[in-house]
């Protein structure tokens, strides 16, 4: 394996960590529904500020290419966590399992808050085309120059 790779694995297993570290310490199950106190600022938190940190954690750890990476994390955690209740811990009282409809739009959510964590990560760390080195319009232009000394 590359190094490229390894790094994308290492930003991609710190990503899942970290929101599945936050969503047991925010204590938020969101693949349940309890009425309408499910949608409490910790459940906000979880499914907005959450996984925007972790994308711009995955952008500090892999660079350019974070932007696309970065929708992975919220996707396996809300799956194994879902697939968790289903299976394993099962449905406490006083509680539904959301329907698969809801619980994808909850789903999408996070991963297009962390995929907004990504670009923003991106941009700040300054690992974008038209910033750097690799933008081909620059190298191609260091080339003409250097052909016509």
């Amino acid at each position: 394996m590359n190094q490229r790779t390894l790094t994308g694995l290492f930003a991609l297993m710190t990503g899942v960590l970290v929101n599945y570290f936050g969503d047991k310490l925010l204590g938020v199950k969101m693949e349940l529904f309890s009425g309408l106190s499910t949608f409490s600022f910790s459940w906000i938190l979880d499914v907005f500020a959450l996984p925007f940190l972790v994308g711009l954690l995955m952008a500090w750890i892999f660079g350019l290419g974070a932007k696309w990476l970065c929708y992975f994390p919220p996707l396996i955690v809300r799956c194994f966590s879902y697939a968790q209740i289903l299976y394993i811990t099962g449905i406490p009282h006083g509680s539904i399992l959301n329907p698969m409809g809801w619980w994808g739009l909850y789903v999408i959510l996070a991963m297009e808050s962390a995929g907004i964590g990504g670009i923003l990560g991106e941009v700040m760390i300054k690992n974008v085309y038209g910033r750097s080195n690799m933008n081909p319009a620059i190298v191609s232009e260091e080339v003409l120059v250097k052909k016509e000394s």
